[in-house]
C-alpha cells in the first residue's frame, strides 16, 4: 500500500433522500446513502487526502442541485477539493447558463455528460455537444469521458477534434473484461492516448468483469496496458467508489494497482496515486 497519503479522483456521493437517482432502483447495495463517513469506514487503513466527486447521474433536471449538495460537504470537509459535475452539453452555447450556475461552486473543476447510455454514442460527435465542449475549455473546465469499450473510436474523434479541450477518459474506456475482449480496445487506447489532451482514470475497472467470479489476473493486463499507453503524467487513480461495493472493497482495488507497479519509481508511483489528478484537476 502507498505509504503516504493518495488522493481518490472518482468518489461517488449522494444522499437518497435529499435527490433521486432512477438507477439505483434495484441494486441495494448502492441504493442508500453514501456519504464521506461511509467512505471513511470503506476505505479502511488506506490514507486519502485529496477526493475528486463524480456526478452520479442524479435524476434529469437535478444537476445544478446535486453541485449544491456537494459544494455543501466540501465546505464541511476539505479533503473534497474537486468536483466533475453534470451538464447538457448538447445544448451547445445554452450549456451556458448551466456553467454559469455551476461555477459558483469553487470546488468545481470539471464536467461528465454521460455518453454510454446514449443508444448512439456517435451522438458526442454532434454539432451541438462539439460546441459545449469547445465552451467547457473556454471556461477552463475538463470533460471526464464516459463510455463502454465499443464507443471509444467516438472518444477519439470527439478529442481529436477538441485540441483546446482537456479530457479524462473513466474506468479505461469500460473494456470489456467479462468477454475476455481486447481488440479493438487494446490498439484504440493507444491511438487516444497519443493526443496528449487526454488523461485516463485507473478506475471502475473490476466492475467490467465477471461481478461473482472476477480474479485480479483478468483485470491486471487492462491497467498495465493503461499505464503503458498514457504513462504515469498521465494515469490517476480513481476508486469508483461507492459504485466498487458492487464487486470489491476499497483497499483491494489499492492493492491490484500496487502489484501492476512494483516496479515503478517512488516518483512514478506518487504521479498516479496523487500528482496526475492534482495537476488536472487543479487541486489545492
Amino acid at each position: 500500500m502507498p505509504d503516504f497519503p493518495i488522493i481518490d479522483s472518482h468518489v461517488h456521493l449522494y444522499d437518497v433522500a435529499r435527490l433521486h437517482y432512477g438507477w439505483l432502483q434495484g441494486l441495494p447495495v448502492l441504493n442508500r446513502t453514501h456519504l464521506l463517513a461511509d467512505f471513511d469506514t470503506a476505505r479502511g487503513t488506506i490514507a486519502v487526502d485529496g477526493i475528486v466527486f463524480a456526478e452520479v447521474a442524479v435524476d434529469p433536471g437535478l444537476h445544478i442541485a446535486e453541485a449544491g449538495f456537494v459544494q455543501e460537504l466540501a465546505d464541511q470537509d476539505r479533503r473534497l477539493c474537486g468536483m466533475v459535475a453534470h451538464a447538457p452539453v448538447e445544448k451547445g452555447p445554452g450549456i451556458i447558463e448551466d456553467l454559469e450556475l455551476l461555477a459558483r461552486h469553487p470546488s468545481l473543476r470539471g464536467i461528465r455528460r454521460l455518453i454510454e447510455t446514449e443508444r448512439d454514442p456517435s451522438f458526442c460527435l454532434e454539432p451541438g455537444f462539439l460546441e459545449g465542449l469547445r465552451i467547457l475549455g473556454r471556461h477552463g473546465l475538463s470533460f471526464d469521458i464516459c463510455i463502454k469499450h465499443w464507443a471509444l473510436v467516438f472518444a477519439i474523434e470527439m478529442a481529436r477534434r477538441c485540441p483546446d479541450v482537456f479530457f479524462v477518459l473513466d474506468h479505461l474506456g469500460k473494456p470489456g473484461i467479462r468477454l475476455g475482449l481486447r481488440e479493438p480496445w487494446w490498439g484504440q487506447l493507444r491511438e487516444l492516448a497519443r493526443l496528449q489532451n487526454v488523461a485516463c482514470k485507473l478506475s471502475g475497472v473490476i466492475t467490467e468483469a465477471d461481478h461473482a467470479h472476477w480474479t485480479p489476473a483478468e483485470v491486471k493486463p487492462y491497467v498495465a496496458h493503461a499505464i503503458d499507453c498514457f504513462g504515469f503524467d498521465r494515469v490517476m487513480y480513481g476508486s469508483d467508489w461507492s459504485v466498487s461495493e458492487l464487486t470489491h472493497r476499497y483497499p483491494v482495488w489499492v492493492g491490484i494497482l500496487d502489484e501492476v507497479i512494483a516496479g515503478a519509481s517512488a516518483e512514478e508511483q506518487r504521479k498516479l496515486y496523487r500528482d496526475t489528478a492534482k495537476r488536472v484537476y487543479r487541486l489545492t
